[in-house]
């Protein structure tokens, strides 16, 4: 079963080289349907596949529950996203769709992993191979988005890089081992590099102080890749803490210690500054970027919790806020696609053009909310009482944060769906229709929001059992 964990990698590699030459939705659609058949097909497998790089230090693919569900996750909202992108570009599809399916076999690369240097390598490739979607427009906006993009990422990397180097000899070979794999005792040299491999994958997925790079690269990229820079590439980030923390260095290692209460409080400003922010944006794109960066952090401050209940809702805030920020996304570009519009406050009345991406996105406005029955409401449920259960005394001050940015979400997401829908009886408007390549993962995506809020059991009691082997 080794050689299964290198097709999921492989086809998408294979398929980026048919799309330089055909870039043709009758077949890169039924690829990228299949590049999902396969990553499903790994979930009811194990194995592991070495390949010798460095001395004591190989190449590593293995898999295992965390590597499974994000696995998934990605080529999930790649393959609605990619769908996305046959109606909404028009020029230059074989250039984007060679650097989105490349993006999307360093993803999978991320997810197999199993020591810090495969992860790193799929790292970097993630940052290099996505840098172009940001520059695909071309315009000197979107050159300087991709610049800042690329070097905050690199800085990050960079930061991550001094960590492996330090945790490297102690952790035999920073192996991924469920629990931690730290051989010895924990120097104040081992705790500052734990800190800076958090904060340079924190970049990543948006925390301050490496967070800049999301709202200024989402309003020059093109729509579908906004959607996975926000909704899948950041989870690249959070993987990448999730792995430091509970398969490197362990939670026991770290509880208590300076490095989980600043990663702890960085988390937490970055949540309420990027919901303030979202809230006082007026571009639509560069709204939910900022919204990125503040919903993001919600899984950040799960994962530094140490805790189960914690844990087990900051992995379902990263399933679910992809899930949710996708969508969001692909609305924005098909208002961007059939209007032109961008701005907030160009859509008044855009519900009575364009009803169906309009109840998309309020579906999954209301899911990033936290509103019952949809999904955001099961994982923010769980990080307020994995704050409570971790911090008795003082754990309220996380869920009433986490609180206070689900109101300015309801704010800046729901302000356009009234606006949209309701923009008075003497509203004159035109019907505007999209095709099925719109859609499509716009109901696939909202209805997955609903139902993955209704019927969180199975994906609970994986992490159930996850959390039970690494805390």
């Amino acid at each position: 079963m080794s050689v299964m964990l290198l097709l999921p990698i492989l086809l998408p590699a294979l398929t980026a080289a048919l799309a330089a030459k055909r870039p043709e939705k009758k077949l890169l659609i039924p690829l990228m349907v299949l590049e999902l058949l396969l990553v499903l097909l790994c979930v009811f497998s194990a194995g592991e596949l070495r390949v010798p790089c460095l001395p004591g230090l190989p190449l590593l693919l293995r898999l295992d529950t965390v590597g499974k569900i994000f696995s998934v996750l990605f080529a999930a909202m790649f393959l609605l996203a990619g769908i996305f992108g046959f109606e909404y570009l028009h020029e230059r599809l074989g250039t984007y769709y060679v650097f989105y399916l490349l993006t999307l076999s360093a993803m999978l690369g991320l997810c197999y992993a199993g020591n810090l240097l495969t992860f790193y390598m799929f790292y970097e490739c993630m940052t290099l191979l996505s840098f172009p979607l940001v520059l695909h427009e071309g315009t000197e906006a979107s050159r300087r988005a991709a610049m800042k993009y690329l070097g905050y990422s690199l800085f990050g990397a960079a930061l991550a890089l001094f960590g492996f180097f330090v945790t490297a000899k102690s952790t035999g070979g920073a192996v991924f081992t469920p629990g931690g794999s730290l051989t010895g005792p924990v120097t104040p040299l081992l705790l500052a590099a734990g800190l800076a491999m958090i904060v340079g994958f924190g970049g990543k997925a948006g925390m301050l102080p490496l967070h800049d790079w999301l709202p200024t690269a989402h309003p020059e990229a093109p729509a579908p890749a906004s959607a996975v820079l926000s909704g899948v590439i950041t989870k690249g980030g959070v993987l990448g803490i999730l792995r430091t923390v509970y398969y490197l260095f362990g939670a026991e290692a770290l509880r208590g210690t300076y490095v989980q209460s600043t990663v702890l409080i960085l988390a937490l400003v970055t949540v309420f500054m990027g919901s303030m922010l979202a809230y006082k944006e007026k571009v639509l794109k560069k709204r939910l970027a900022y919204s990125t960066v503040s919903q993001v952090s919600y899984v950040i401050f799960g994962l530094l919790l140490l805790q189960p209940l914690g844990f087990a809702g900051a992995i379902l805030q990263a399933v679910f806020h992809s899930v949710a920020k996708v969508c969001l996304f692909l609305c924005a570009g098909a208002f961007i696609c059939k209007t032109g519009k961008t701005r907030v406050e160009q859509l008044y009345g855009i519900g009575r053009s364009m009803p169906l991406p309009l109840f998309c996105f309020a579906v999954t406005g209301l899911s990033l909310v936290g509103i019952p029955p949809f999904a955001g409401f099961v994982s923010k449920w769980y990080l307020a009482l994995g704050s409570l259960a971790a911090f008795p005394a003082l754990g309220w001050i996380g869920a009433a944060v986490l609180l206070l940015s689900a109101l300015l979400t309801a704010g800046y997401l729901l302000s356009p769906v009234s606006k949209g829908f309701f923009p008075g009886e003497e509203f004159e408007y035109e019907r505007i229709s999209c095709g099925w390549c719109i859609n499509l993962p716009l109901c696939a995506l909202a209805a997955a929001a609903l139902l993955l809020g209704l019927f969180p059991a199975q994906l609970l009691g994986w992490l159930s059992g996850l959390a039970a082997g690494i805390l």
